[in-house]
């Protein structure tokens, strides 16, 4: 029995994750419309929910609340948060669909990658993974927020330039974290378990 499976699954850790899970049908529904209020709106609670997973981690390694289903719940919150902001912003014409199809697609191979060595040994996400996770929590907010709403145009352009240099560094690091996650893989597959 791991440590892991000493710790109840009710506890405020998972609680947090959880209310980060539920927050993402909250967000797909306050986003299907585009005007300037509904995306502020969706902006809100993208950033509440992105800002519960560093919440969630702190509570569980802090107290010791760390949980299997924590942190399976924790991932699942992560990537169904992210996947339906780009196919929302795809949706709205506000992000190429390639981009999303690209970033989606590493999230699925890699995740498959990782299910399929489990055995073998665990692939613990790699600082450029994590590096372009927060990229990609900061160009959503930045693609979601309306800057001409409220800034002038030379301000709001400087904003939307800012958010496009994000999508080019978190694709670029997509790429890069992915070729890590394969290399590491081909090692781990040719160990002896």
């Amino acid at each position: 029995m791991t440590s892991a499976d000493k710790v109840s699954n009710f506890n405020i850790a998972n609680a947090v994750t959880i209310l980060r899970l539920l927050l993402v049908p909250l967000f797909i529904w306050v986003f299907l419309d585009a005007d300037t209020a509904h995306r502020w709106a969706a902006a809100a609670i993208f950033f509440i929910a992105a800002a519960t997973d560093k919440l969630d981690g702190h509570l569980a390694r802090s107290r010791g609340l760390i949980t299997d289903f924590g942190k399976l719940a924790d991932s699942i919150a992560d990537k169904a948060l992210v996947a339906a902001a780009l196919i929302l912003l795809s949706t709205h014409s506000m992000l190429w669909w390639w981009v999303t199809i690209l970033m989606l697609a590493r999230e699925l191979g890699i995740t498959l990658m990782r299910m399929a060595l489990v055995r073998k040994e665990v692939m613990a996400a790699g600082r450029g993974g994590k590096l372009k996770m927060v990229l990609q929590v900061f160009f959503i907010l930045g693609l979601l927020i309306p800057w001409r709403s409220f800034l002038p145009s030379v301000l709001a352009t400087a904003c939307e330039w800012i958010t496009w240099g994000m999508v080019a560094g978190a694709l670029i690091l997509s790429l890069l974290s992915a070729a890590e996650y394969v290399r590491d893989a081909i090692r781990i597959s040719r160990t002896q378990s």
